[in-house]
C-alpha cells in the first residue's frame, strides 16, 4: 500500500458525502461525484450513517428505506471495489443505540429503559436483532453501546447509558457486544461490529456538562468507568470510541496511557479505536463547542491523536487530511500509521468484505420493521417499565368499574422515542396505546394539560418554552375533563429536548435542575384538586425530581423512553396483563441540590442535611409488582472461604400475592475493612425469578474472587483477608436487605 492508500483508510466521510457521494436531494449514488472526488484511487476507510442520505435535520424521516440503503450502500461499495487501485472496500457505520436510527428502523427502548430491566438476555436478543435489521441494510459497524456509567443526572446523555451501576452496565454491554457481534465471523451479513464508547469516564462531566472534563483518580476510574469496557473487550468486543473529555488534564483522544498503556498493552484489545465526531479538531480549538487546547492546530492534533492510537478520524476527512505531510515532515513515522491501518484491514477481512461486500435489498425489505422485531420492541417495552408507588390498590386498572378514562398531560399523545432514533413503522403514542386497549369497554377522554416545549424535536438546536398564560388555559381545560372521568392517568415528564446530548453552544441538554419543565406542578395539583385518582407515568431520559409526586398521588409509574411500541407497553401494564418487573437502574433524587446520589458511595458520603434527608427519593434496585414476594432462609453456602475460593448466596423467594410476578434478587457486598476506603454496598450479583401465585424457588447467587477484589493500595487488583457483608434483596434501600457475613482467609 501507498501512503496515500494507507491514510485513505484512517478517513471517514458523512455530511461530506452529499458533496461527494450522493444526490444530497434524493440520497441515490452519483457516480460523476465518486468519480471527481475519489479519482485518485486511494479509497476510503469509512462512510458514516447511508440511511441519512438525502435527509435533513427538519425531515429525518426523508432519508434511506430499507431496500434504499441496501441499493446504496452497494453502489458506494461497487465503486471502491471497482475504481479503487487496490479494490479495498469501505466499512458503512451507522447509530444503533436503541434500534438503527434510520427510516423504518425498529425503535426499541433507550438503554436506560433497557436498564430496568436487569435482563442481560433480553438485551442481547434485542441488539441481535438490531444488528440484523442494519446489516441487511449494508451496515457493518454500529456506534454502539454505551457503557459509560452515568453518575450526574444532570447530564442530558444519561438516556443513552445502561444506568449508574458498574456491574449492571457490565453484564448489559457484554450483552449487547454478543448480540451486534454473535460468534464473531460475521458469517450471515447479520451481525455487525460492537463500538464501546465513551473511552472512558464520560459519565460524570463537571457541572453535569457534556464533554467537560472528568476528575476522578485513577482508582475511581479503574473501579468504576473502565469496568464495563473491559468486560466487553474480553469478550471480544473490536472497537472503542475515544471520549471528548479529559482526565487528568489529558484529553481521551490524546491519551497515549488510556489507549495504548491500558487499552492495548494491558487488557490485549487488538481492535480499532474510532474518534468521536470532530473529538480530534476540539484537540486545538473548536469554536462552536470548545476546545482542550493541547494543540495549536489540525496538524498537531492529527499528531497526538496518532501517537495516542486513535485509529482512524470519524465522521470527515479532517485533522488527518495532514498525515501525509506528518510523516513527510518526520512529526510521525509511517511505521505509526501500519500500525494504525492494520486492525483495520484486518476487520474487514474478518467482515468478510473482501470476499463478498454487497447485500440484499429484497432481504432488507422483508426483515427491517417486521412482525418478529415489533414484537420485541413491545416486550421489551413492558419489562423496562418501573412501579415505583401503588397505594390504594389503583393499578392496575379494572375496566369492570373504570368506565371513563382521562388520558392527560404532556407526553400524552406525543412520541417518546428519545434521542439518536430514526423514523420506525409505527410510534404508537400513549392514548393510542389505552384507546386500542380499551377499545368500546371504557371511553377514554384526553387533554393535553400543559406543554413540556412548543414542538421541537432532539435534532433541533431551538428549544422554545410555553407561555404561562396559555399553560393555565390548557390546565382548565384538563380540570373540565378530569371532572368527567373515573380515573386520570397523567403522563408527564421531560421530553427530546429536555435531556439531550448538548453538542455545540447553540444545542444544548444539560441542567441545573431536575424538576419537572414548565407548569407540569399546577397540572398535577390541579388534578389531586379534582379527588379523582391518578397514575402518574413518567417519561424522561433523566431521573427527575418529583418529592411532591411522590408524597401526594397514589400510582407513580417510570418509563424512560419505551420505544415504537410505548403505547401498547404502557397499556399491556396499566391494565394488569403484564405484571411490571423493572428496577432503577439509576437512582432518582430529592433535588439537583442532593446530588451526588448513587447508591455506592463511600462511607463518610451522605452523614446528613440541616433540614433534608440525604437518601434518594427512589434508590437504585427498588421497583414494585402488582404482588408481593418473601425473601427467606438467606444463607451462605460456604461462610468462611480461602482468597481465591469461591461461595455463593442463597435464598428463598416465595411469591405471597394473587397473581405471577418477576422479581429481580440483588445481592451487593461491602468490604468492611480494606487498605482504601470501600463503598458502603456494591451490586455484585442479579437473578430474575418469575413466579406464580403461592410459589416458592431457591435463588443461588455466585460469590467469585473477583466479585471481592478491588484496587488495593498498592494499586494492585485482588482480594484482601479479611470480613464481608453481603446483603441480599430486593433493591439497595437498606430496608430491603437481608444481611450476612463472609470471612475471607490467606
Amino acid at each position: 500500500m501507498s501512503l496515500d492508500e494507507k491514510v485513505a483508510q484512517m478517513s471517514g466521510i458523512w455530511n461530506d458525502k452529499d458533496a461527494t457521494l450522493v444526490d444530497p436531494k434524493t440520497g441515490a449514488f452519483d457516480i460523476v461525484k465518486a468519480r471527481s472526488s475519489f479519482g485518485h484511487g486511494h479509497g476510503l476507510g469509512q462512510v458514516g450513517r447511508p440511511s441519512d442520505a438525502g435527509a435533513t435535520l427538519e425531515a429525518p424521516e426523508d432519508g434511506q428505506d430499507a431496500r434504499s440503503q441496501a441499493e446504496l450502500t452497494n453502489a458506494i461499495q461497487r465503486f471502491f471495489v471497482e475504481e479503487s487501485r487496490l479494490g479495498i472496500p469501505v466499512i458503512f457505520h451507522e447509530e444503533c443505540l436503541h434500534g438503527q436510527a434510520a427510516p423504518g428502523g425498529t425503535s426499541f427502548p433507550q438503554p436506560i429503559a433497557l436498564g430496568a430491566t436487569f435482563d442481560p438476555e433480553l438485551v442481547e436478543r434485542l441488539y441481535t436483532m438490531t444488528a440484523k435489521e442494519a446489516g441487511l441494510r449494508g451496515t457493518h459497524q454500529a456506534l454502539t453501546p454505551v457503557v459509560d456509567v452515568a453518575r450526574d443526572p444532570r447530564w442530558g446523555r444519561v438516556e443513552e447509558t445502561f444506568g449508574e451501576d458498574p456491574f449492571l452496565v457490565s453484564q448489559l454491554g457484554v450483552a449487547a457486544v454478543k448480540g451486534f457481534q454473535g460468534d464473531g465471523t460475521f458469517k450471515n451479513k447479520d451481525r455487525v461490529i460492537a463500538t464501546l464508547k465513551h473511552f472512558a469516564a464520560h459519565g460524570q462531566p463537571e457541572g453535569g456538562m457534556n464533554c467537560a472534563p472528568v476528575n476522578v483518580s485513577e482508582r475511581e476510574l479503574r473501579e468504576v468507568f473502565l469496568r464495563p469496557f473491559k468486560a466487553a473487550i474480553d469478550v471480544g468486543c473490536l472497537s472503542v470510541m475515544a471520549s471528548y473529555n479529559e482526565i487528568d488534564g489529558v484529553p481521551s483522544h490524546a491519551n497515549s496511557w488510556l489507549l495504548r498503556d491500558v487499552l492495548r498493552k494491558e487488557w490485549g484489545f487488538e481492535g480499532f479505536v474510532v474518534s468521536d465526531y470532530y473529538a480530534i479538531w476540539e484537540l486545538t480549538d473548536r469554536p462552536d463547542t470548545h476546545g482542550h487546547h493541547v494543540a495549536a492546530d489540525k496538524k498537531e492534533a492529527a499528531a497526538l491523536a496518532v501517537r495516542a492510537g486513535v485509529n482512524i478520524e470519524l465522521p470527515e476527512q479532517d485533522c488527518y487530511r495532514h498525515l501525509r505531510e506528518l510523516v513527510e515532515s518526520g512529526v510521525i513515522t509511517e511505521a505509526e500509521i501500519d500500525e494504525l491501518v492494520r486492525p483495520m484491514l484486518e476487520a474487514k477481512f474478518r467482515l468478510g468484505l473482501f470476499d463478498d461486500p454487497f447485500v440484499d435489498p429484497d432481504a432488507a425489505e422483508a426483515f427491517v420493521g417486521s412482525a418478529p422485531n415489533r414484537a420485541l420492541a413491545r416486550e421489551a417495552g413492558q419489562k423496562s417499565i418501573v412501579l415505583l408507588k401503588n397505594d390504594q390498590g389503583v393499578l392496575p386498572i379494572d375496566l369492570d368499574i373504570t368506565r371513563k378514562i382521562a388520558v392527560i398531560g404532556p407526553n400524552a399523545d406525543r412520541s417518546l422515542l428519545g434521542g439518536y432514533s430514526g423514523t420506525p413503522p409505527v410510534d404508537v403514542s400513549v392514548l393510542e396505546g389505552i384507546r386500542a386497549y380499551v377499545g368500546t369497554r371504557a371511553e377514554v377522554l384526553t387533554a393535553e394539560g400543559c406543554r413540556i416545549t412548543i414542538g421541537g424535536a432532539w435534532n433541533l438546536d431551538d428549544v422554545e418554552l410555553p407561555k404561562p398564560g396559555d399553560e393555565r388555559e390548557l390546565i382548565q381545560q384538563a380540570v373540565r375533563v378530569a371532572e368527567d372521568a373515573d380515573l386520570i392517568v397523567l403522563a408527564l415528564g421531560g421530553n427530546e429536548q429536555t435531556a439531550r446530548e448538548a453538542w455545540s453552544r447553540v444545542h444544548m441538554g444539560d441542567r441545573t435542575k431536575l424538576d419537572l419543565v414548565g407548569a407540569q406542578k399546577e397540572l398535577v395539583a390541579a388534578m389531586l384538586a379534582t379527588g379523582k385518582p391518578i397514575v402518574v407515568l413518567l417519561f424522561n431520559g433523566r431521573p427527575l425530581a418529583i418529592p411532591e409526586i411522590a408524597a401526594t398521588v397514589p400510582a407513580i409509574v417510570e418509563c424512560f423512553y419505551l420505544g415504537q411500541e410505548t403505547g401498547h407497553a404502557v397499556a399491556d401494564v396499566l391494565f394488569g396483563d403484564v405484571n411490571p418487573s423493572g428496577k432503577l437502574p439509576i437512582s432518582i433524587p430529592r433535588s439537583a441540590g442532593h446530588l451526588p446520589s448513587f447508591y455506592n458511595h463511600k462511607p463518610s458520603a451522605r452523614r446528613g442535611y440541616l433540614f433534608d434527608d440525604a437518601t434518594a427519593l427512589y434508590p437504585f434496585g427498588f421497583g414494585l409488582s402488582y404482588t408481593d414476594f418473601e425473601i427467606s432462609d438467606a444463607r451462605v453456602r460456604s461462610p468462611e472461604i480461602e482468597i481465591g475460593d469461591a461461595t455463593s448466596v442463597l435464598v428463598e423467594v416465595t411469591n405471597t400475592g394473587q397473581r405471577v410476578g418477576t422479581e429481580t434478587i440483588q445481592l451487593y457486598i461491602r468490604d468492611i475493612v480494606s487498605s482504601v476506603t470501600r463503598p458502603v454496598k456494591e451490586l455484585k450479583g442479579f437473578c430474575k425469578v418469575t413466579l406464580g401465585a403461592g410459589e416458592t424457588t431457591t435463588v443461588e447467587l455466585p460469590i467469585t474472587e473477583s466479585s471481592l477484589a478491588f484496587w488495593r493500595i498498592d494499586k494492585s487488583f485482588g482480594v484482601e483477608p479479611g470480613d464481608f457483608e453481603l446483603m441480599v434483596g430486593t433493591s439497595s434501600r437498606d430496608q430491603d436487605l437481608t444481611r450476612l457475613n463472609l470471612r475471607v482467609t490467606d
